[in-house]
């Protein structure tokens, strides 16, 4: 089975990219969801972090409140450092036990989207790693679109390595600045590559 691994700096589109492939019958797994999962209530993880940042970071219902946890570890490299500790040995179980059963069903090619996949040192655990980027200013705008303040941006951007960076580093490069015919057009070009047999991607790394 071949394994990619998508990754590339916030708002380039990673979520997007991933809803392209499963539109396209590719089995895809959002590490930003298996973030959520691993600490809803009544979880281990959500109990960790509550015991390592307190209450203040609970909503009323017992939920996290993921904009108070924000406040407190994108602001600090510290925090931040712990609360990653907590959660991604949990995520990286998680997604790859899912390869592994994606291996075992008899797919041929499987996806998983990970911000932080050169961060964490989890390249070698794919036969490809494709980045998705765009410029600073779209990067901006988009964040806004989300309603992060230009501080809310820094401290997140400032988190992880430089788009150009992870482009830099990846086996393949998908550039979402047009539309999103263009964007979709990108990734069929490189899944005709891997399962179409025409040129382009090697097995292995």
């Amino acid at each position: 089975m071949v394994r990619w691994g998508i990754t590339g700096g916030i708002g380039a589109g990673k979520s997007v990219a991933g809803g392209i492939l499963a539109a396209r019958g590719i089995p895809v797994l959002d590490t930003d969801d298996v973030a959520r999962e691993v600490v809803q209530p009544g979880t281990e993880g959500l109990a960790e972090v509550v015991q390592r940042f307190g209450h203040g970071v609970l909503r009323e219902d017992g939920s996290l409140d993921r904009a108070a946890l924000a406040a407190v570890v994108f602001h600090s490299d510290e925090r931040r450092r712990e609360l990653e500790s907590i959660l991604h040995p949990r995520i990286h179980a998680t997604w790859s036990a899912w390869l592994e059963r994606q291996q075992a069903m008899g797919t041929p090619l499987a996806a998983v989207v990970i911000p932080l996949l050169f961060e964490k040192g989890y390249a070698g655990d794919f036969h490809d790693v494709i980045a998705v980027g765009c410029t600073d200013l779209t990067q901006r705008i988009r964040l806004l679109a989300r309603g992060w303040d230009d501080s809310q941006r820094d401290a997140r951007v400032g988190s992880q390595w430089p788009t150009a960076c992870k482009m830099a580093a990846a086996d393949r490069v998908i550039w979402n600045e047009g539309t999103a015919d263009v964007h979709a057009r990108q990734w069929d070009r490189l899944l005709a590559a891997r399962l179409g047999g025409g040129g382009g991607c090697q097995i292995g790394r």
